[in-house]
């Protein structure tokens, strides 16, 4: 009498569910490295930026103060005028030097003043791109997360709630690539499909109960 054969242990391979979490969190892993890797860069940016702009602010400080000085050797040589006993047509002509002077130093100093206030203003926006690249890696970090407990799970509702993020993140990685300001009103569809699966779920719950 033949015995039966052992049958062999059931391979994972066949597990679809756990293959499709699996290449999931491998795309949401990618996606959120590569907005973590722009975000830094976005970082390094403002941060030349804001560099450029305390340069320019440190010339603008010196031109002023090249003003100051010329202003002062103006005021003098008026003074010299109303002195008897000097060269007045000498200091009229100096204080003219000095008008004329005291232009193009005063032009050179707002120019300075305005280069700084550009870099500053660059360097706020590109600042705020990475706090908006960083919110979207985020977002990704946390639908991996989600995803890991829904394999382990086995919960199909928390693969929604995983996509559900992730798709957030997506959205604000847009609004960062495009350098628009998102509203608030962004996240209200994905709050409320949020808590559309998770009354989804609850109403599933109490109808095994009451069945139970």
């Amino acid at each position: 009498m033949s015995l039966p054969a052992a049958k062999a242990p059931a391979s994972r391979g066949g597990d679809g569910f756990a293959g499709k979490v699996a290449v999931l969190i491998a795309i949401l892993a990618t996606i959120g490295t590569l907005f973590g890797f722009i975000g830094n860069s976005s970082y390094n940016e403002a941060a030349l930026l804001k560099n450029s702009a305390a340069i320019d602010k440190t010339s603008a400080a010196n031109a002023w103060n090249h003003y100051q000085a010329k202003s002062n050797k103006q005021n003098l040589a008026e003074l010299a005028t109303n002195l008897p006993g000097v060269d007045h047509v000498h200091y009229r002509a100096e204080v003219l030097r000095y008008q004329q002077e005291k232009d193009d130093i005063r032009v050179e100093a707002e120019r300075w003043d305005a280069s700084s206030a550009k870099f500053s203003e660059q360097s706020e926006e590109a600042l705020h791109r990475h706090r908006q690249w960083s919110l979207a890696s985020v977002a990704q970090q946390i639908a991996i997360s989600l995803a890991a407990v829904a394999l382990l799970a086995r919960r199909t509702w928390l693969l929604g709630a995983t996509v559900t993020v992730a798709v957030f993140g997506l959205v604000i990685g847009a609004f960062a690539w495009l350098h628009v300001e998102p509203t608030p009103l962004v996240a209200a569809p994905f709050v409320a499909a949020l808590g559309a699966i998770l009354c989804v779920e609850l109403l599933k719950g109490l109808g095994r109960r009451a069945r139970g």
